[in-house]
């Protein structure tokens, strides 16, 4: 099975390398092609353009926003050009509305969709522990789950509709960044009173949430430790923002979600946006006069 793979950011880098390590043949290409080194010393080949790495059995794309996978996929005339029975694994988060035009499309081309976002950060997926949210064609996902299991640790299968699985990812990193946005208002209300920040984690990571998010975020938020980003601040805008258009699309009121989007606004009004998004955890010590 030949791979092509588009998207060579820290997470499609480390994505690519693991299927790489599988020992797959994968043709990658990257906006960018600073990022293709590592991975052609590893074995990979060079993909002259989008069009040339969807000649391949299957493609997976790890693009930043909806507009790179437009711009990569559609505009491009990748998709156009691909070759009916072709399966494209879209592995980025991307808005409701962008999926449900990729399936069409891919269904006019006779190209198969599944969408496999994941949840993880860049260590998580250079270790290959990634949990990977796929839903799609059950024939397909069966027929590339041997990649999927080399670059995650558990598949969660959420049935035919690629919509599932966009959705639950949103809504998943809009439960992170409202963590984060708990966990950094709190931390500003004990320091106010005196108790250090980090021996507040501590205890409600021992304690109360003694979960990933928290144990993993946590320390970040005590220490002020945002740099270098592990997931930018200003792609924790985006999703929230795509959590925002997907309640608006079936007429879900997301109140917090707004209230976060604001936070993130203005982070990234005030120079963040490059930090890891746990800088949204300065905004409540910024407020409180006590940045």
């Amino acid at each position: 099975m030949n791979i092509g793979f588009l998207g060579l950011g820290g997470m499609g880098a480390a994505m690519a390398g693991n299927l790489l390590k599988a020992g797959y043949q994968v043709s990658v290409w990257n906006r960018s092609a600073d990022s293709l080194k590592p991975l052609l010393d590893q074995g990979a080949i060079a993909a002259q353009d989008p069009i040339d790495a969807l000649r391949n059995d299957v493609v997976i794309s790890m693009l930043a926003d909806d507009a790179a996978t437009r711009s990569v996929l559609l505009d491009s005339g990748a998709l156009a050009s691909a070759k009916p029975g072709l399966i494209h694994i879209g592995m980025a988060t991307l808005s409701v509305g962008l999926i449900s035009e990729l399936v069409a499309l891919h269904r006019e081309r006779g190209v198969t969709y599944i969408a496999a976002p994941v949840f993880g950060r860049t260590d998580v997926a250079r270790a290959g522990n990634l949990n990977i949210l796929a839903a799609g064609p059950a024939e397909a996902i069966a027929q590339v789950q041997p990649l999927l299991d080399a670059m995650g640790q558990k598949t969660w299968l959420l049935g035919e509709d690629p919509l599932s699985a966009a959705v639950v990812k949103i809504a998943g990193n809009f439960m992170i960044a409202s963590a984060i946005e708990t966990m950094g208002e709190s931390a500003a209300l004990v320091k106010s009173h005196g108790v250090e920040p980090s021996q507040f984690i501590e205890i409600m990571t021992s304690t109360l949430f003694n979960a990933p998010v928290y144990r993993n975020y946590g320390p970040q938020i005590a220490e002020q430790r945002f740099s270098p980003a592990a997931f930018r601040l200003v792609l924790g805008l985006k999703d929230v923002g795509l959590a925002l258009e997907a309640g608006q699309s079936r007429h879900v009121p997301l109140p917090f979600a707004s209230v976060l989007r604001d936070s993130l606004l203005e982070a990234v009004a005030r120079g963040d946006g490059e930090l890891d998004w746990t800088a949204l955890a300065r905004i409540p010590l910024r407020r409180s006069g006590q940045d």
